[in-house]
Parts: C-alpha cells; structure tokens; sequence
C-alpha cells in the first residue's frame, strides 16, 4: 500500500529526475553546438578549457553512478577514492580525442539514467555519502546531478547563461547557497529577486542586500560574477565559497 508519504517522495523524486533530464539535453545542446577546435578554448571557470567540463560532467556522471550502486548493494562504493584521483580523472578525460570526449560524457549520462531507471524504490533513501563526504540519502543525488548540468553548461561559455535555467533551478539552487552560507556561519547576505514576487533569501536583519533577477542572484551567488546585482554596501563583493 502506498502512504500519503510515499507519493509525496515519489513525485518528488520525478520533478528532480524531470529537471536532470532536462538539464543533459541542455547541456547536451550546449556540447553540440561546440566544434571540436572551440572545445580547446577557454571555459568560464579559471585553469579550465571547455575540455576539461565535459570531462568533469563525464566524470560527475560516473561518479553518482557510484553512488547509486552503492545504494543498489549496500556495499560501499564512494564517488571518488581521492580529490587526488577526481582530479586525475578529470585530467585524463581533458585530453582525449574530441570524438572519444563526446561519447564520453554521452556514455556516462546514459549508464546513470539507466542506474536510475533500474533502481528499485526502496533503495532511493539509502544512505550514502557525497563528495564532501556528508551522509545524504541517494534521493539528494538527483539534484546534485542536475545542479551540475544546468550550472556547466553556462560554464561551457557559449552562449548560455543562467537567464537560460527554469524558474525551479535557480530557487532550489539559490536555496543551496544560501543553506551553506548558513550552515557555516561565514556569511551574512540578504538576497531578493526583483523578477520572482520579491523572492528572499537570508535574514531580514542580514548586514548586505543583494538584489537582482532570480538569475543574475544565482549567478552571483554560485561566483559567476556580479552583472546585474546590486548590493546595499555598494559594489557588490565576491560571493563566498559554497560548496
């Protein structure tokens, strides 16, 4: 019999399942629109060449696969053995030919949805453990791989921008940052989205405002830069680590 409960977790978990699959077609498109000389150049995170995102979004892939066998087996199997090993993963993806780096990320996004797909219910709620070596129940694993989809593809800098991700994206991941900011204590910001009904994050009585559209907040805060916001103390400073 299913519970109230239960059918609340399982649509849940499809929404979450719905904005990854999302996410690897945009990603996907974005990849696409690459020619195999504009994957050497630059991306929009500093030390890496566009290269080295897919090789890292083939690797993430990989990883949560991990994860989810994990959870399938009950024997433990973490995403990575190392940061070191992460890493050398990475950097060993970064290099292949363009056509191996392309199936590379198509192969991995395929193996974790069919995981995903052949998982049985029960196992979703599975304890594991994440990169920072949290215990969280397989579920969260969901987001985490559509966090990095969506977030990736504008870091691939050819066009896409966080303008470009759902409406739920940027709040659940605007929640995220804000949570971790929290969490740790190091942080003291008020953010409000002028697009999204004044939409807040943070303490009323937060010593920064940040506002801006529910976009360039998330841009902001996830440190994609500081166009479109502005802060109550001025020019707005860099937003704090997060993850």
């Amino acid at each position: 019999m299913i519970t109230p409960r239960d059918a609340s977790d399982l649509a849940a978990r499809q929404s979450t399942l719905a904005l990854a699959r999302q996410g690897t077609k945009f990603f996907g498109r974005e990849l696409h629109s690459l020619t195999d000389d504009e994957l050497d150049g630059d991306s929009l995170l500093p030390g890496w060449t566009r290269r080295h995102v897919v090789a890292h979004v083939a690797s993430n892939a990989r990883a949560l696969g991990r994860l989810a066998q994990w959870a399938d087996t009950g024997v433990e199997t973490v995403m990575y053995a190392s940061p070191e090993a992460r890493n050398a993963e990475v950097a060993a993806g970064s290099i292949l030919r363009p056509d191996a780096l392309r199936r590379s990320w198509a192969d991995s996004a395929a193996d974790l949805d069919l995981r995903w797909q052949s998982l049985p219910a029960d196992r979703w709620c599975a304890p594991v453990r994440n990169g920072q070596g949290a215990a969280i129940p397989l579920r969260d694993s969901i987001w985490m791989r559509a966090r990095e989809l969506w977030i990736h593809a504008v870091d691939l800098g050819h066009g896409a921008g966080f303008e470009s991700l759902p409406g739920e994206v940027l709040t659940r991941l605007l929640g995220d940052i804000v949570g971790a900011w929290t969490a740790r204590g190091d942080a003291d910001y008020r953010l409000t989205a002028t697009d999204s009904a004044h939409e807040s994050y943070g303490s009323a009585d937060a010593a920064e405002h940040v506002t801006g559209s529910l976009a360039d907040l998330a841009a902001w805060a996830a440190g994609r830069g500081s166009g479109g916001v502005v802060s109550s103390t001025g020019e707005p400073s860099a937003a704090p680590r997060w993850l």
